[in-house]
């Protein structure tokens, strides 16, 4: 037998979360190995929406959202590729005065985390953003929020990573995990056995599957997200759009990258299998999010669909990751089920946990993603989809 390859940090999972994680911890001084079953980013981080945005989200997450925020400010520089981030603003609007009202003390819940929002309604918002459909009674404005391209960033922390002397071994499947006489032990389809003092796991809809190897189940779901992107137009979109609704048919999102395509999501989720590996996109969905883009602004009826996709996501019945040490199990962590809105927070994540695996601390607040939260609930709920 070949002798196991060692290091100090063994991740598995090669999205945003483990790819970024793998390059702060090379920053840190930590030799890394990253497992991946197929491609960086193949998974969720490369086909969600692309939205990097702060506001709307569990306010307790905001200080982790506002770390990533100042990543993606400077991944360029530190990374040394473009991932298209685009810091163009994002606008959360409302077509009834109950969800103004909502949005507005959300504004004012958030001031205190350092997320400062524009409210505007009326002629105000009419005559800032004139393209927006009657139905529209108001917005919030998040001016340093934008997009980035999910099919650019985790693979380029993949390679930011291997340059600084990560370890990245893709195309290859981690079937047990274990502690063993002090290190951790992942063994491999092919065969292989690596190593290392401390582990990672950040793999998804699959996160459960190694987690309660270790005694902590989680109780994940995976659905597909519903995406389409048009054909090109002249670009007018600057900023991100997203409706803050209750009504699922009516959530949905977009966005006008540079080329001038406009991608969009949201709505009813659809079918997804991890047993399998497929995600479906329904047309009915695709129907029904063209009619609700429509609303938001009525110029964009006339414009072809040109593609549509779907992803593997991962959802907790919370709506909140599980991101942090294990609960059970020393020198274990944790950084997945990030519940369809993960992409923004990806490099703040992989920071974090960077941090919390180097000096057993982390100057974010992580508290209430602990996996401890589902000790109780810890059944058969392994996974699976509706």
């Amino acid at each position: 037998m070949t002798e196991p390859q060692r290091s100090d940090v063994l991740i598995i999972g090669g999205g945003i979360m483990g790819a970024s994680a793998a390059f702060f911890l090379r920053q840190r001084g930590k030799s890394v190995t990253l497992i991946e079953r197929g491609l960086i980013g193949q998974q969720a981080s490369g086909t969600n929406f692309g939205n990097v945005r702060r506001q709307g989200r569990y306010l307790p997450q905001l200080p982790l959202a506002n770390r990533s925020r100042a990543i993606w400010g400077r991944l360029n520089e530190m990374l040394g590729e473009d991932a298209e981030f685009l810091p163009s603003g994002h606008l959360r609007l409302a077509y009834s005065e109950e969800m103004a009202g909502r949005i507005e003390q959300y504004g004012r819940d958030a001031r205190p985390y350092g997320l400062e929002l524009q409210m505007l309604s009326g002629n105000v918002l009419r005559d800032r953003f004139p393209f927006l459909g009657p139905e529209i009674r108001a917005g919030s404005y998040s001016p340093l929020d934008g997009h980035a391209n999910p099919r650019l960033a985790a693979p380029a922390f993949g390679r930011a990573a291997k340059r600084a002397g990560a370890v990245i071994v893709e195309r290859t499947e981690v079937l047990s995990v274990e502690q063993e006489g002090g290190s951790f032990r992942a063994l491999t389809a092919d065969g292989r056995v690596f190593r290392a003092e401390q582990m990672l796991i950040t793999a998804g809809a699959w996160g459960s599957r190694l987690s309660q190897q270790f005694g902590e189940p989680a109780p994940l779901v995976v659905h597909g997200p519903q995406m389409a992107v048009t054909e090109p137009v002249p670009y007018a979109l600057e900023p991100v759009l997203g409706i803050a609704t209750t009504i699922p048919e009516e959530i949905i999102y977009l966005r006008q990258v540079k080329r001038g395509n406009i991608v969009f999501g949201g709505g009813i989720r659809g079918p997804a299998s991890a047993e399998t590996l497929r995600a479906y996109v329904k047309p009915e969905n695709t129907l029904g999010q063209l009619a609700q883009i429509t609303r938001i602004v009525p110029a964009l009826r006339r414009l072809n669909v040109i593609r549509v996709w779907s992803g593997i996501e991962s959802y907790l019945p919370d709506d909140i990751p599980i991101m942090g040490p294990s609960a059970r199990v020393s020198g274990l962590h944790y950084a997945f089920g990030f519940c369809g809105h993960g992409f923004q927070l990806g490099p703040g994540v992989g920071d974090v946990m960077a941090e919390l695996i180097a000096t057993g601390q982390t100057s974010t607040p992580i508290e209430p993603f602990t996996i401890a939260r589902f000790a109780s609930k810890a059944t058969n709920q392994t996974g699976g989809h509706e």
